[in-house]
C-alpha cells in the first residue's frame, strides 16, 4: 500500500478471535490491506494472546462497544450466537459498516441478519472451505486460505458495495472467491463437509463403546482410523451448532449414507462379493476423479 493511500478496510473488527478470525487478519495484514483490527471475544486469555501474536491490535468483550466505528465486521462465532450477537450489535454499527461471517451454514446466517441487523442488506454471508480441527488465537496463521476456496452468497437486495467490499477482503486473504445461492450451499456443504464430521464422530464413538475391561479396540487403530477420524478432534459446539442450523439438508444426507451402509451390510449378510466389488470399486474411481482435479485443495 503506498503512502497515504487508504486500506480497504480501515477499521476491522472480528468477533471470535479463534482459528479462522485470527487467520484473517494475518492474511489481510499480510496483504497490507487493514489499518486496524479489533478483537471481540469472551475469554480475556485468548485475547490477550491475539494480542501479543499481533493479531488484534485491540480487544473488547463488548460488541456494542467495538463497532463503534468500524468499517467491517467479521462473525467467526459457533452459528447458535449469530442472532444475539447481531442484535447486540444493532444499535451503534455505522450505517456504512459492512457485516460479514465465516460460518458454515448460510440460510441460517442470512435469517439472523434479517431479523437483527437495521440494514441487512450490507450482511454478506460468507464461508471460507479451509480450515483445521485446532482451535483459538494460537492456532492461527496467515496462510490458512492460500488458494482455498470462500463462497459468497449475496441475496436478491444485497447491496452491491458490501458485496464487492467482502468479495475483495476474501480475495486478499489468498482466496478463489465464487457466489452461490445460499440454500445451494447448504446442500452442498451438508454432503461434503457437515455429513463427514457427523461420521466421525460416530465412528469414534461406536468403537469407544466397545471398549471394556481388557479390551480397548484404540490399542489397535492405526493411520487409517487417526486419518478418517482426524475432523472428530474438532470443536463439539461449532459442531453442534452446524448441525442444527442445516438440519434439514443434513438428514437428507444422513438418509443417502444411510441407505448406502444398508446396502453394503445387506452384501456381508448374503456374502455378495460383486456387490461389494462394485460398491468399492465406484468409490474408489470417484475419489480419484476428484483427486486428480483437486488434489492440491479446493
Amino acid at each position: 500500500m503506498a503512502a497515504g493511500e487508504q486500506p480497504l478496510i480501515g477499521h476491522l473488527v472480528i468477533v471470535g478471535v479463534g482459528l479462522i478470525g485470527g487467520s484473517v487478519s494475518l492474511a489481510l495484514q499480510r496483504a497490507g490491506v487493514v489499518g486496524r483490527v479489533t478483537g471481540v471475544g469472551r475469554s480475556r486469555e485468548n485475547l490477550e494472546l491475539a494480542q501479543r501474536l499481533g493479531i488484534v491490535d485491540a480487544w473488547s468483550h463488548d460488541v456494542a462497544e467495538a463497532v463503534v466505528d468500524a468499517d467491517v465486521v467479521l462473525l467467526a462465532v459457533p452459528m447458535n450466537a449469530y442472532a444475539s450477537i447481531f442484535s447486540a450489535m444493532a444499535a451503534t454499527l455505522p450505517a456504512h459498516a459492512v457485516v460479514t461471517d465465516a460460518g458454515s451454514t448460510k440460510q441460517s446466517a442470512v435469517a439472523a441478519a434479517a431479523h437483527c441487523l437495521p440494514k441487512p442488506e450490507r450482511f454478506i454471508a460468507a464461508h471460507p472451505i479451509a480450515g483445521t480441527e485446532q482451535s483459538g488465537a494460537g492456532a492461527a496463521f496467515a496462510e490458512l486460505f492460500d488458494k482455498r476456496l470462500t463462497v459468497v452468497t449475496p441475496g436478491p437486495d444485497s447491496d452491491a458495495a458490501a458485496l464487492l467490499l467482502v468479495q475483495q477482503l476474501w480475495e486478499q486473504t489468498g482466496s478463489r472467491v465464487v457466489t452461490m445461492d445460499a440454500a445451494e450451499h447448504d446442500d452442498f456443504l451438508a454432503s461434503v463437509s457437515h455429513l463427514p464430521h457427523l461420521a466421525a464422530f460416530a465412528l469414534v464413538n461406536a468403537v469407544g463403546r466397545q471398549k471394556r475391561e481388557g479390551h480397548d479396540p484404540f490399542s489397535f487403530a492405526a493411520g487409517g482410523f487417526r486419518d478418517f477420524t482426524r475432523i472428530a478432534s474438532s470443536s463439539p459446539e461449532m459442531w453442534r451448532d452446524i448441525a442444527l442450523s442445516n438440519r434439514d439438508a443434513l438428514l437428507r444426507q444422513l438418509d443417502a449414507y444411510q441407505q448406502e451402509l444398508a446396502g453394503l451390510r445387506a452384501a456381508l449378510v448374503t456374502g455378495d462379493a460383486d456387490r461389494l466389488m462394485h460398491e468399492f470399486s465406484t468409490a474408489r474411481a470417484a475419489r480419484e476423479t476428484w483427486l486428480a482435479k483437486h488434489g492440491d485443495g479446493l
